[in-house]
């Protein structure tokens, strides 16, 4: 699987210490030379930044098209 930067990614583990989730959505705001780490960036639906981390392949996934977005509350 191929990520690159402002690629859409979802989180594959908590993150407690942010109170996100996995399926929480993050945009990839950097990509280490590796390919290996990302940096992600989380906002809420106000455009507040949550967390900006940098995660390994293990901790994201890509989304496809065919899956649906959702809401909670956060905090």
């Amino acid at each position: 699987m191929k990520i690159d930067e402002l690629d859409r990614v979802a989180l594959a583990c908590a993150l407690p210490e942010f109170d996100l989730c996995p399926g929480d959505l993050g945009t990839v705001v950097h990509v280490y030379p590796s390919g290996k780490l990302y940096e992600v960036e989380f906002v809420s639906l106000d455009g507040r930044t949550i967390a900006v981390e940098t995660l390994g392949i293990d901790q994201i996934r890509t989304v496809q098209a065919n899956e649906v977005a959702a809401a909670r509350a956060f905090g």
